[in-house]
Order: structure tokens, then sequence, then C-alpha cells
């Protein structure tokens, strides 16, 4: 065999080998929706895998004279003895009035709560929250006591313990004066918490698991099934509403929903979502989704503006002089806009959402009157999404 022969083989190698390639790419993309830009794992989460949240009431002690006045908080005082009870502390009545003479300044009632992770095991360490719960003015310095964190069951799911570290402080003199940084009634404990009871959820044998959209769609959801279906060459995953993709589990996943979840939480899906306008009218915010559109409109904004100055000025008299007295002339200046610049603006059909806030900022408004004249478009029927006034 001659070299010219060798080389036309290797040329066809090549050949084929490109082909295999172009189609493996065109396979890939086939498998996948176009314009693909988030995960599954990001815009959805898998049935059974959840927080649960914890509540408990305990006591901080060891507060510099900045705790519950017991006087104003009976509730403090209650605990208190009985946890001295349960100490074998004596806290018989020794006041005539029949209670007890017990007025510490540095115990403090406060709320314990924490978040139990999805699987979180027994002996797991949890960050918890603390916050008092009477007048007391500073946890800085406190220790939390043993508390017991329950969940929406009521059964205890940990137990809570440690030192308050608080972001704030406060200080006052003894004149009145006082300074005050932050929330020192708040305070967190970090790994203050043990968890003693487990969440019993067994993944691998579940038979279909429920994919849950974090912003419910239609379009969404769709996209989501034909992904995960594409990916794994049948028809196991199939939207029943807006926010749920049922996923049943191949056979060939059968025991092992992990993996099954580890696969199918990198796949892409380009998210659809609404035409909508969020407005905040207590700080002048303003969100617009990219699908916003508008139909033909004029828009004209004036404001009247009203400006009064007060300069007052001193009048007189010359000096020496034995006529006349220093007084206070006022002098007014008044002056009116009407707003008489400002023109009609013409916001064609169907202009997109950065032609939108083009065509308004060409007004020369703020956001006060922008929140006016969207809700205006919107009453004239003219604005194409769905407006939300928070």
């Amino acid at each position: 065999m001659n070299s010219v022969t060798t080389h036309r083989i290797d040329v066809v190698r090549i050949a084929k080998a490109l082909m295999v390639s172009a189609l493996a790419f065109a396979a890939l993309a086939l498998a996948q929706p176009a314009q693909a830009s988030s995960r599954i794992k990001d815009i959805a989460d898998f049935e059974g895998v959840r927080e649960n949240v914890l509540v408990g009431y305990g006591l901080v002690v060891g507060l510099n004279g900045t705790g519950d006045t017991l006087d104003n908080a009976e509730f403090t005082r209650q605990s208190l003895i009985g946890m001295l009870n349960r100490l074998g502390v004596n806290t018989l009545p020794t006041s005539s009035s029949g209670q007890l003479a017990l007025k510490p300044k540095n115990v403090a009632a406060v709320m314990v709560t924490a978040r139990l992770p999805a699987f979180a095991r027994q002996g797991t360490n949890l960050d918890i929250t603390v916050s008092a719960l009477g007048d007391a003015k500073d946890l800085l310095g406190g220790t939390l006591m043993v508390t017991p964190l329950i969940g929406a069951d009521g059964e205890v799911y940990a137990v809570g313990q440690g030192q308050v570290a608080t972001g704030g402080f406060s200080a006052s003199g003894a004149s009145g004066g006082s300074v005050t940084k932050a929330v020192p009634t708040s305070g967190r404990i970090a790994n203050g918490a043990i968890v003693e009871r487990e969440v019993p959820f067994d993944m691998g044998r579940m038979e279909s698991v429920a994919v849950t959209l974090r912003n419910p769609d239609f379009t969404t959801a769709r996209r989501t099934a034909e992904a995960i279906n594409a990916y794994l060459g049948v028809e196991a995953a199939r939207p029943t509403d807006p926010s749920t993709v049922r996923l049943f589990v191949p056979e060939r996943y059968r025991g092992n929903t992990v993996a099954l979840l580890t696969d199918i939480e990198q796949l892409r899906v380009q998210p659809d979502t609404l035409a909508r306008v969020i407005i905040d009218e207590h700080t002048g915010t303003i969100v617009m989704g990219e699908n916003v559109r508008i139909s033909t409109v004029a828009i004209a904004q004036g404001n009247l503006t009203i400006r009064i100055t007060e300069t007052p000025q001193v009048s007189q008299p010359e000096p020496f002089s034995n006529t006349g007295t220093t007084t206070t002339v006022a002098r007014t200046d008044i002056q009116v806009d009407e707003g008489q610049n400002n023109k009609l603006a013409v916001m064609q059909n169907g202009v997109t959402l950065h032609d939108l806030v083009n065509g308004l900022n060409s007004l020369g408004i703020g956001p006060r009157d922008l929140i006016t004249i969207l809700q205006a478009v919107k009453a004239a029927g003219a604005l194409q999404a769905d407006l939300q006034v928070m």
C-alpha cells in the first residue's frame, strides 16, 4: 500500500470521526431545550427534601443587670421557680405576700428558634436564634439554659444550650442619654443545639418523586418534564399541575432514587415567566419582568409645585439717630411651577421593556410619579402585564 492510499484512508477516518461527533452534539442539543439557562435544582424542590422549623422557650442567665423585671414578667418568675425546683432548690415563699422574695436582674425569658435540615441525623449540631420575650434590655454575655426544641407535631427534635452572641449593644447614662446599636435583645448561638430525634423518610423505596417548581407555570412544568424524559429516554415524567411534575422512578433506578435525582437536577431548563410589574409604594421601588408589553398610549405628566421662601431682613435707623427702632421686615418669595414644559409622549404598540423604560424616563419623572403613571396605564387597559402593588 503506497503513501497516497494511506493518506486517503486517514482522511476518511477523520471524516467519519467528525460525523460521529456532530451526531453526538446534535443528540445533546435535542435532549435539552434551546436557550437553556437554569438547572432543575435551582428552580424546583424534590419531595421529601425540606427543612422543618423548631421552636422552644427557655431562660438566659448571667446577664449584667439587663434581664427581665420579674414584677413585670410573671412568666419569667414562674419559669425561674420551676427550673430551681427541678434542680432541687427550695423556692418556698418567704415574704408576707406569699411570693418568693426573688428579684434577680440577670435572668431573661427567651424564645429559641431553629431550622432542622433535611435528613439531619442524631448528634448533628444546629445554629439557633435567641430572642427576648420580656422587657430585657440586652442579652449580651448571657447563657441559654437547656431548652427543648419542638416541631409542629409537638415532639422534641433538638436541645439547645450555650453562650449567646449578640450583634449589638445598648448603653445609657445617669442623665437619660443612651446609645443602641443593632438589636441587642436578639442573638445567635453557633452549633448551639444537638439533634435528638430524626425525621423518618426513606427515599430509596420511593416509586415516584414530586418535583415542585418554586415559581408555578404551565410552560416551565412541561419543559421540565420534556427535559427529564429526553435524558432518561423513557416517558417517566409528566406535569400534573403548574407547580408539580410527577417523576416515576425508572426500572434501572429502582432502590437508588438518590442517583436519579442527582442525574436530573443538573439538566437545564428555560423557565417561562409571566409579564408582571411589581410596585412597592413605601420605598418607590418598581420591578418589571422581561415580557412586559404596552399598547399604543399617550402619556403626559405634570405637577403643580409652589415654593414659598421666607427671607427676614433687619431694618434699623441711622447711626446716632434718636428716632426709629430696629425691627425685622418679612420678605416672601413665591414661585409657581405648573409643569408647562412637560410634553405628551406616545408609547407605540408592542414596545419592549427597554423601550418602555426609556420612554418613561424621557418624561423626566421620578419613581413616585412613575408608579402613578403605570397604575393609570393599567387602568386604561394599555399595560399588558399583571400589576401587583406590595
